[in-house]
């Protein structure tokens, strides 16, 4: 009876998929996912592989991410609307503490924009 490699029956994962990686950097990417183990059948998993490297890196692509499933992550990046406006998300307010009714002084600069927080001791 032929042993089996470790690889082939149990995928690696996290950093010892990692290390394995370091050390197989002249394979194909087809040729590194049969060496860890990403085999079904005769078939490569090269989906799984790739998503088993991006987990092991902490990188995730899931779009809700941002902890409640709501919404989307701030980009801190606005654009102008066909109207002329600009509009701040509550993401932006909310992460400032910001409250209804809070006032902003428009200071405009060369390519910029400054809102400056007015308070009441003003």
């Amino acid at each position: 009876m032929a042993k089996t490699k470790k690889s082939e029956s149990t995928p690696l994962v996290g950093k010892e998929l990692l290390s394995k990686l370091q050390d197989l950097s002249h394979l194909s990417k087809r040729e590194k996912a049969k060496e860890c183990g990403y085999v079904v059948g005769d078939r490569v998993n090269q989906s799984g592989f790739m998503s088993a490297i991006l987990d092991a890196k902490g990188i995730s692509l899931d779009s809700n991410s941002n902890g409640d499933g709501r919404g989307r992550e701030a980009s801190y990046r606005v654009k102008v609307h066909k109207n002329g406006q600009i509009v701040i998300g509550s993401a932006y307010t909310e992460s400032m503490g910001l409250q209804s009714g809070d006032e902003f002084e428009i200071k405009l600069g060369y390519k910029h924009i400054h809102l400056n927080q007015i308070t009441e001791d003003e």
